[in-house]
């Protein structure tokens, strides 16, 4: 496994324990990454924490547009493990332009096939897809518009 998946992968332990356990982002790293048995070395768990506790910083203002493209489902109503690996990419997709759209997606469908279900992987790759035209300066559909009659 490469350098950056793995610290994916350690963002993302460390969101879910956040979030299920309701611990701050440093408790929840520090939990996750005390193993001394861990594979990671010194700059996978500094990507790894720039990951997370960005994505930690703003996890208010991602999961509002998390959910401005997630038709029909709230953030409360996602699998845990989908809604922070939602969260992670929307961070990675702000936060760091010089990572190629195509990698983050990617990384985020390989990541929920391996820790959710197959069918979340076609829930998460269509939110993301929605965030990657945000990305690219397209305006988010509107849910259930309609357009005027004449």
């Amino acid at each position: 496994m490469g350098r950056r998946r793995l610290g994916r992968e350690i963002a993302l332990q460390a969101l879910y324990v956040a979030d299920v356990a309701r611990l701050s982002g440093a408790d929840a790293f520090a939990i996750v990454t005390r193993r001394e048995d861990a594979e990671a070395d010194a700059e996978t768990l500094a990507f790894a924490g720039e990951l997370a506790l960005g994505t930690l910083e703003k996890v208010e203002a991602l999961d509002a547009t998390i959910a401005e493209r997630a038709a029909n489902w709230s953030m409360a109503r996602m699998a845990a493990v989908d809604r922070n690996v939602l969260r992670l990419a929307a961070y990675e997709l702000g936060a760091r332009p010089d990572t190629p759209v195509g990698v983050i997606i990617d990384e985020a469908i390989e990541i929920v096939r391996k820790y959710s279900t197959e069918e979340a992987t076609r829930f998460v790759n269509g939110i993301l897809d929605a965030l990657k035209k945000a990305r690219e300066g397209a305006p988010p559909k509107k849910k259930n518009a309609r357009k005027k009659e004449p």
